[in-house]
């Protein structure tokens, strides 16, 4: 029944992006969020961790959301939407951490992230991506703070996983889920993904798919 059940989910995961997904609104300030209207998913992460490039192979758009090789490109909330559906956005975030820019800019980036992530009604999950090659670091610490503290659920997500050992990648989520246990507002299992390769695309998307299914049922 399990596994009926997970064949049917990944199947309305697919379904869901292969949808016209297009970008709808940008924000450099609390001030400037588009209106609420359902769900919103958001993806967090270091500088150059991939999120614009998660989004963009979840979605099957190479150039959806815009990639860089440049840490700290993408300086807004940048939301994304179906037009005439309204129950789902994804969220692309500014890159935290090491960017090449001012000082003064990455803090007001920071500050912006921090302020989403506490105070958006209608943020329903926030999915934090980690560099499978480096694991958590001290700033991604932080986040995981500021989600302890709001009511948005949140879970890890390993990017760029064919860039390791499966024995490497194996013990990064053994060690990134054994961290986790002291965050018990986190999802306690970890997802290892690539958006080279497409791994563990079908199961983000059938997550989202759930998420969506338990919102509006």
């Amino acid at each position: 029944m399990t596994d009926d059940k997970d064949a049917k989910l990944i199947e309305t995961g697919r379904k869901l992006f292969t949808r016209d997904w297009q970008f709808i609104w940008a924000s450099p300030s609390i001030a400037t969020l588009p209106p609420m209207d359902g769900l919103e998913i958001a993806f967090a992460g270091r500088s150059n961790v991939g999120k614009s490039s998660l989004i963009n192979a979840l979605t099957g758009r190479n150039a959806l959301a815009r990639t860089s090789h440049t840490p700290g490109r993408t300086q807004e909330l940048i939301f994304f939407e179906v037009p005439g559906k309204k129950d789902l956005r994804l969220v692309d975030m500014p890159g935290y951490g090491y960017a090449k820019a001012p000082k003064t800019q990455v803090a007001s980036w920071t500050e912006l992230i921090h302020k989403f992530l506490l105070g958006r009604a209608s943020l329903a999950r926030v999915y934090v991506l980690i560099d499978a090659r480096h694991g958590l670091k001290d700033v991604d610490l932080e986040i995981l703070g500021t989600l302890d503290r709001s009511a948005v659920s949140y879970q890890i997500v390993l990017t760029k996983a064919d860039q390791v050992k499966a024995s490497e990648l194996e013990s990064r989520i053994t060690e990134t889920e054994a961290a986790l246990a002291k965050h018990p507002a986190a999802f306690p299992n970890v997802l290892a993904t690539s958006s080279r390769s497409s791994t563990g695309m079908a199961e983000l998307r059938a997550a989202m798919a759930k998420l969506l299914e338990e919102r509006t049922s």
